[in-house]
């Protein structure tokens, strides 16, 4: 059990992130709830989970599933009462996890009621909590889009004004710019923090800087200025134990360095996307699929570990809430579908970095194909309805959405193989995937040769070896089409990570220094001879005493 006492602890820890919405009902009502959550904390103590990233569970109408949040300090009856929070909070504490609270502060639901009290008139006190431009129902501000399609602006009559709104209509955005509204938002902050929370998630915090009249969104002018306040007021009151984590999609390497500063001024760690983005076409919108350029994935991996090696501090990983299932996207869903899900887990966790695991990626998890009825998530639903009018074949926008759509990761956690996969005794809000009767909680913990038990060595080893925390990190057969291999040195220790990324046997030679190299984990039984098997991965330690034998 780490102690959360310590300043950085969080670089040895893995943290777990829950769509409470999806992982357990205990009413019958077909959703996710707190006091699920606490039945499930022993399941989660076993993993061996350090941490809770848990998404929105505060008051919202849940236009976007709980990211318009409607009252910051209230939490929404669907998950459960205030009360509830607290009891998961102490019960964590008791198998040393802790809650790291999903915070979104770029705006809010146009059903807070500093939003109310905004659009009753300009004079309000509350108006300037929010971005206003004058205009005409005729004539927008400018021609600035939502990330979820249409406008990024929605006229108000009353007022006659525009608010700006970079998501949907009902999540206008907060006006940073304002003393008053910033000191709103650290008052709630440091009243949670009062509650026993471990840290926050900071949703979209790059984007609170925003400059609509200039077209910019992210990292704005005076981003890091608000974030060095933000921590001053708040953060740092906890003397580097409270984990922060911004969301930050625009980041690069060099502005990482400012988020996770380890000065702690800012953030604890950044939360970037540039790897996840990297089977995107440039310029086109994530519904136009690719090949994933492996060779630039490698090497997008390898600048985030050397750059920010000594000065910075990266999350990792590959699944979240929106994102489709890793294990499709990049792996092999059908026959090798533990295999790469594992060669997926050792790639991704013998790197420096804070690792993420989303609900059900520790059982292999997989996208789901449903009817765009069946589909909930509302960029989704806008992104069909944008490109069949746009004359895109229905055949090829279902394909899209079966590969990218974010309610791929959204579908009930698979706990056994009852009904509903016994997430709810209910009716789902969203379907369960039917593969649940093969892939479920139930029978992989029962499994020591499963995917879950695969999961719980690899978080076991970061707490064993310091090499996984401190070790610089060195990309091997970088041009390598098939094979990613690196290599990371620290406190006397060396690490070798190798990982067949494809479905095929592939001749490579291990270095003759390693044969005698103990192995700390595989996803298949040892075997003779050099080749690897498909999506076959493994890790090896050589100790200081070793090399010099």
């Amino acid at each position: 059990m780490l102690d959360k006492t310590k300043p950085g602890w969080w670089k040895r820890a893995v943290a777990y992130q829950i769509y409470p919405k999806s992982f357990q009902d205990t009413t019958g009502s077909g959703t996710g709830d707190l006091r699920g959550i606490i039945s499930r904390l022993d399941y989660l103590q076993k993993l061996g989970i350090d941490v809770i990233w848990l998404s929105p569970v505060f008051a919202s109408p849940q236009v976007d599933n709980g990211y318009d949040i409607s009252d910051y300090r209230a939490i929404d009856p669907a998950y459960g009462t205030l009360e509830d929070m607290r009891e998961l909070i102490a019960e964590g504490k008791k198998r040393g996890i802790g809650i790291l609270l999903d915070l979104v502060l770029n705006h809010s639901s146009d059903r807070h009621r500093w939003f109310l009290e905004a659009k009753r008139s300009k004079e309000n006190p509350y108006h300037d909590y929010y971005v206003w431009r004058d205009g005409s129902p005729e004539r927008l501000p400018n021609d600035m889009r939502s990330c979820f399609g249409g406008p990024a602006w929605t006229w108000v009559p009353e007022i006659h004004q525009y608010y700006f709104h970079q998501f949907a209509p009902e999540q206008p955005d907060l006006n940073w710019e304002n003393p008053a509204l910033r000191r709103e938002l650290y008052n709630m902050i440091l009243w949670w923090m009062e509650q026993g929370v471990e840290g926050f998630r900071l949703d979209v915090i790059d984007q609170i800087a925003k400059e609509p009249d200039r077209y910019i969104t992210a990292n704005g002018p005076r981003l890091h200025e608000y974030l060095r306040e933000l921590s001053r007021e708040t953060f740092q009151k906890r003397k580097g134990c409270l984990v922060t984590v911004g969301e930050a999609w625009g980041a690069d390497t060099e502005r990482a360095k400012a988020y996770s500063a380890p000065d702690g001024s800012e953030l604890s760690m950044v939360f970037q996307f540039e790897h996840i983005c990297l089977d995107q076409q440039p310029g086109k919108s994530k519904w136009d699929l690719m090949p994933l350029p492996f060779v630039r994935l490698k090497r997008c991996f390898a600048r985030w570990q050397t750059e920010l090696h000594g000065k910075g501090w990266n999350s990792l990983f590959l699944d979240n809430h929106d994102l489709p299932r890793i294990v499709s996207r990049w792996g092999d869903d059908g026959a090798f579908r533990v295999q790469s899900a594992e060669m997926l887990a050792t790639m991704l966790h013998g790197m420096q970095g804070t690792p993420y695991v989303y609900q059900g990626e520790e059982l292999g998890m997989t996208n789901i194909r449903l009817p765009i009825s069946g589909y909930r998530d509302v960029e989704t639903r806008n992104a069909y309805a944008e490109r069949i009018a746009a004359g895109i074949p229905e055949a090829d926008v279902m394909a899209s959405l079966y590969a990218r759509s974010r309610d791929n990761a959204r579908t009930p956690m698979q706990w056994d193989a009852s009904a509903n996969a016994g997430f709810t005794t209910g009716e789902p809000w969203i379907a369960v995937n039917p593969n649940y009767k093969e892939i479920n909680a139930a029978a992989q913990t029962e499994d020591e040769n499963s995917v879950f038990h695969y999961y719980r060595r690899l978080i076991a080893l970061r707490k064993e070896y310091p090499v996984f925390a401190e070790g610089d990190f060195t990309l091997l057969e970088e041009e390598h089409p098939k094979l990613f291999v690196y290599r990371r040195e620290a406190a006397g220790q060396t690490l070798l990570v190798v990982c067949n990324f494809s479905g095929e046997n592939v001749k490579w030679a291990l270095p003759s220094e390693w044969r005698s190299a103990k192995a700390l984990i595989g996803n298949y039984p040892s075997g003779e001879g050099d080749d690897l098997r498909p999506w076959e991965a493994k890790m090896l330690l050589l100790e200081a005493h070793e090399k010099r034998a």
